[in-house]
């Protein structure tokens, strides 16, 4: 039966193998057919590789801002269904439920305002 198991890794890790060195000598035919980047706003002359540098690292912060605040609504998401499910049980009050809603929506409030106010003064 070992000898068995073997073989068949021995067999998967070749085929694996071949696989990564022939997609490894095929990428320059990947990537034939691939659309340029497309250029950030905010315009920057051509050639001016500060400012395009600028722009992308300025799209990035957007979206790492956007993905922190999707982060922090599906935080306060969870804890308010698991306060819920504990208040179902009878492990939590009723009151808990609603304060955890009111801080949340709160929470979740603030956090958009900085977002926002982070991008206007980015821009």
């Amino acid at each position: 039966m070992f000898s068995t198991c073997k073989r068949h890794w021995a067999r998967a890790h070749s085929i694996l193998l071949s696989g990564v060195v022939i997609a490894l000598h095929s990428t320059p035919a990947w990537a034939q057919n691939l659309p340029t980047a497309p250029e950030p706003d905010g315009g920057f002359e051509e050639g001016n590789w500060i400012d395009l540098m600028r722009g992308y690292i300025f799209e990035g912060a957007i979206v790492l801002g956007t993905l922190i605040a999707v982060a922090s609504f599906l935080w306060v998401s969870w804890t308010a269904l698991t306060k819920f499910n504990e208040a179902r049980q009878g492990k939590a009050e009723w009151g808990e439920v609603g304060l955890l809603g009111v801080v949340g929506a709160v929470v979740l409030l603030v956090l958009s305002f900085f977002v926002n106010q982070a991008i206007s003064i980015m821009d």
